[in-house]
């Protein structure tokens, strides 16, 4: 067992901005669970392009209003506190925070690393090694 407090990710390299999102970067790879798991604000009045080829991902709303619309299956889902979204086929989205700051708990699997980005086609690369 062990601990993970916030505050600790906050400025250390598990913290990645993202421009429209930063993603506080709980559990990795590293620790063994089969998933990873982060604290994701995402930026007011933003949108971003999203397409995980490679990874399934929940999503679930502490804070703040917004949408995401599925663009594979042209369907736009509101998102407020409480709504959890899943992408279980690897949707190509569009994720967009309207009222607030939208602070979101997110769910990786296969479980990140740590190093990803949205590379130019919204993708996180699929690293192998830790």
């Amino acid at each position: 067992m062990f601990t993970v407090k916030l505050d600790d990710i906050k400025g250390t390299g598990n913290e990645v901005d993202g421009g429209n999102w930063i993603s506080r970067r709980l559990l990795l790879r590293k620790d063994g669970f089969g998933f990873s798991l982060h604290d994701t604000i995402i930026k007011e009045g933003t949108e971003t392009y999203i397409w995980y080829k490679n990874h399934l991902e929940a999503v679930y709303c502490i804070e703040g209003e917004g949408e995401v619309e599925d663009l594979d299956n042209n369907i736009t889902y509101e998102i407020k506190p409480g709504t959890v979204y899943a992408l279980s086929g690897h949707e190509k989205h569009l994720l967009r925070a309207l009222k607030g700051d939208m602070r979101m708990v997110c769910v990786f699997n296969p479980p990140i690393t740590g190093r990803e980005v949205h590379d130019e086609n919204g993708v996180y690369p699929l690293i192998e090694e830790d």
